[in-house]
């Protein structure tokens, strides 16, 4: 009978070990969701010609909602503190639909309003020292360069809310619903036209400087 050495050792067969760690590496390649960080989704104005005059803004004040943001993430708005940038969404809505001198074409624009946006001017509105109309309305943030990112957003945010909730009042949605709008149902299409009809969203970004803390 044959007989076993005594002190052989058992060897293990590595050789595929190098294929099986390659072949999971490109299996958590293929199925691992990496974030990405995303920017400002804005459409920026032309480059002004060098050659031209910049345009006059002949802009009464009343129609301008003013936003400042310092280099301490500090807000003033309307020359007014405020500590709750969540405030600013409402604000923002009850300036746009001011109603408070309106031309012959926003008188029957208010009239034409469903009975929640009416009801929410005769509530909020109707400001001799607030906007004319809609159409006249422009909502201007200026921050500082030490203004953070965060702040930076979260008022861009309440901005883009504040119109995103009118629009959707007027046909009967909610400010969500409104942004889920697909464009190219027929539809769908003449119901977002008919939300943003003589409302421009009428947003003025400044560059930021130095405001101070």
């Amino acid at each position: 009978m044959a007989r076993s050495k005594l002190g052989a050792t058992a060897e293990v067969n590595a050789g595929s070990m190098a294929d099986i760690a390659f072949l999971l590496l490109i299996f958590f390649l293929v199925t691992t969701t990496i974030a990405n960080d995303k920017g400002i989704a804005m459409r920026l104005p032309p480059k002004p010609d060098p050659n031209e005059p910049p345009p006059e803004v002949n802009k009464n004040d009343r129609n301008i909602f003013k936003i400042l943001a310092n280099s301490n993430d500090q807000l003033l708005v309307e020359d007014e503190p405020l500590t709750d940038v969540t405030e600013l969404r409402e604000m923002i809505k009850a300036f746009i639909l001011n109603f408070g001198s309106p031309s012959e074409d926003y008188v029957v624009m208010y009239n034409g309003l469903p009975p929640v946006l009416k009801n929410y001017v005769i509530a909020n509105g109707r400001n001799p020292a607030s906007s004319d109309d809609p159409k006249e309305a422009v909502v201007s943030f200026k921050a500082d360069r030490g203004t953070t990112y965060e702040l930076y957003v979260q008022v861009l945010d309440e901005i883009n809310a504040a119109y995103n909730e009118v629009y959707g009042l007027r046909v009967g949605i909610s400010g969500e619903e409104f942004l889920q709008l697909d464009k190219s149902n027929p539809e769908e299409k003449a119901m977002y036209s008919k939300a943003r009809q003589g409302i421009p969203r009428a947003i003025s970004i400044a560059e930021p400087n130095k405001i101070g803390g």
